[in-house]
């Protein structure tokens, strides 16, 4: 098969890019596969982040991609449907978030496809796939609804990342043809490393203060990872801290969506002046290369999430071998809790979250979670999810 992925790709930073880079690669191990990339994936005054793209002490694997969808620009979208039907694939897929990018996805998508719903279809010979991490975005807007059901009319099949997305989508859209293909892992932050070495390299010290090999190895270390937004309940996790003893570190780690500001003002609060040296916090974007510094450092990492579908973080904690404590929310519930990767919170609050630390470990469940991530890691394959890909797409 011909195929043609429209997402954003290389100097595009992120889980999304990463997840496009990996599946480009084993696609193309047996179709014909080309990248085509945005030429601006947001504009800047739409971005909360630091910057869109890798920096230069990112470990990011180049990918050779045409830019030519400009999301705000809609003559873009002409340029970049014509574009890729002159390239004729078989199959477009595409990758949807949020909302912000169904005018754009949906009408390329739209101008090609058996079922094109222009009569000036100018592709018409295309099955269109979009691959959806959500359906209705974590954070919402009265616009979301309307935007992604335009965006799921142009397209024949949709891939879940969860079965709460797919619940999502058939709401929305019940004769929806789809398939749930769970997440795959991300092994491009290399191999985990000495938990002793790890905490060295993060300056981790013992609960004593000191930082002699049996004091630091006997720290119980918590890791919240990831990009920082007011769903992934950041707040929920500081506010447990003041909860625990003094054995416990929290290391924070990660780029802030919007100010860090309420954050910092829990951390500066005079309840915290008993657990604010048990808190490690790195508001930066973490390169490639450090991610395994952060997971080979964890004892647990931690998704206080009021709200989820599936979480990247997951993957790469896993990946590590590092099981979870998260709340019971969306694709995580099944992830975790009948997974058994790691302990579900009983509820989404402070004490709830304190509740299940304090349970994970006097229970010394650590390593009947890692054997059951061993177990479910064989499943997660990018070859297993890449053979469910093609039979779904053949049966389109």
């Amino acid at each position: 098969m011909k195929i043609a992925i429209l997402s954003c790709f290389y100097p595009y930073r992120g889980g999304i890019s990463q997840f496009n880079t990996y599946l480009l690669k084993e696609l193309s191990k047996k179709h014909t596969v080309k990248a085509f990339n945005f030429k601006r994936q947001y504009p800047e005054f739409l971005f909360p982040g630091k910057t869109q793209y890798v920096a230069k002490n990112d470990n990011a694997v180049p990918v050779e991609s045409e830019a030519l969808l400009d999301t705000a620009n809609p003559f873009s979208y002409i340029y970049t449907a014509r574009k890729i039907s002159e390239w004729e694939p078989d199959v477009l897929i595409t990758r949807y978030w949020m909302s912000y990018f169904a005018p754009s996805l949906g009408y390329v998508a739209g101008r090609l496809g058996k079922r094109a719903l222009s009569s000036e279809a100018i592709f018409p010979h295309c099955k269109r796939i979009a691959i959806m991490d959500n359906v209705i975005p974590h954070e919402h807007h009265f616009f979301d609804a309307p935007l992604t059901k335009y965006f799921i009319r142009r397209n024949d099949g949709f891939v879940l990342l969860s079965n709460a997305v797919k619940d999502d989508l058939i709401e929305l859209s019940p004769n929806s043809q789809c398939i749930t293909i769970h997440h795959p892992l991300y092994s491009n932050f290399g191999e985990q490393i000495n938990s002793y070495e790890a905490r060295k390299a993060l300056n981790i010290p013992g609960a004593d203060g000191g930082f002699d090999k049996l004091s630091v190895e006997s720290r119980k270390v918590l890791l919240f990872f990831g990009l920082i937004r007011d769903y992934k309940g950041l707040d929920i996790l500081l506010n447990a801290m003041p909860l625990l003893d003094k054995s416990y570190m929290l290391i924070v780690a990660g780029e802030p969506y919007g100010s860090f500001d309420k954050y910092q003002q829990i951390i500066d609060s005079p309840e915290f002046a008993q657990c604010r040296d048990n808190i490690i916090v790195n508001t930066n974007y973490i390169p490639d290369s450090d991610v395994k510094k952060y997971f080979s450092a964890a004892d647990a990492c931690v998704l206080p999430y009021r709200s989820a579908t599936q979480s990247g973080i997951s993957s790469i904690s896993w990946n590590f071998n590092v099981p979870l404590i998260t709340t019971p929310v969306g694709g995580l519930v099944e992830s975790v809790g009948k997974a058994g990767t790691g302990l579900l919170t009983e509820s989404i609050t402070p004490q709830g979250v304190a509740d299940a630390i304090k349970k994970y470990f006097a229970e010394r469940c650590k390593e009947k979670y890692i054997y059951n991530i061993k177990m479910l890691k064989q499943k997660l394959s990018w070859e297993n999810f890449c053979f469910q890909l093609e039979n779904f797409i053949k049966a389109i």
